[in-house]
């Protein structure tokens, strides 16, 4: 196999007539996830989507805007909602774990979310940015559903488990975590969920 026709590898330039964001938004998104934001450069992305950096410049404008462009959830957020709010509220806690575990489990889903975790790690906007997107699309509209006191601290809690899964299963490798089975983990945190969304949080 020639390095022209490898995975991942794009022969030779192409013009802006031919180019397009989604090509650059891929080659972006994989490289945030797989190296994180600091060792991503706009020239890194413009040498894998196969363009000039300069494109990707007119684009973006910068690496932190390009960033922005491309942080998204790996699910639709009100979907997610009316599927974890379709039973008993007291059993959402175990549902949220078994959905977060599924999404883990598939490899695009995993990326996008190993991406986001990993550039919230090193660079403080991108963490603010990552911090922002998941309370506001996920945990906040959650907590407030369930009329929970406390909501935007338990909001807050269940980001930080999250991101902490995240960075200790897939980042880190923590062991046993990381060899552990999704339905073992699930059954584990499911609990946990469930206090940080209905139970008491004062000593």
């Amino acid at each position: 196999m020639t390095k022209a026709s490898e995975p991942g590898r794009r022969s030779g330039r192409r013009t802006g007539d031919t180019v397009t964001r989604e090509t650059i938004t891929e080659a972006a998104r994989r490289q945030f996830a797989e190296v994180g934001y600091d060792r991503t450069s706009l020239r890194s992305i413009a040498q894998e989507a196969g363009v000039d950096p300069t494109l990707v410049s007119h684009f973006y404008g910068s690496k932190a805007k390009l960033f922005v462009s491309v942080v998204e959830l790996p699910f639709d957020p009100p979907e997610v909602l009316s599927r974890l709010l379709a039973d008993d509220p007291a059993t959402v806690g175990p549902r949220l774990a078994h959905f977060v575990l599924g999404v883990l489990e598939s490899e695009h889903d995993r990326q996008r979310l190993v991406g986001l975790v990993r550039a919230a790690a090193t660079e403080p906007e991108a963490a603010r940015l990552v911090r922002d997107l998941v309370s506001r699309e996920i945990f906040v509209p959650l907590t407030a559903r369930i009329s929970a006191d406390h909501a935007d601290l338990r909001a807050s809690l269940l980001g930080s488990q999250l991101v902490g899964l995240v960075m200790a299963r897939h980042i880190v490798q923590v062991e046993p975590l990381a060899s552990s089975s999704p339905e073992a983990i699930a059954a584990i945190i499911g609990p946990l969920f469930q206090h940080l969304l209905t139970g008491k949080l004062e000593p």
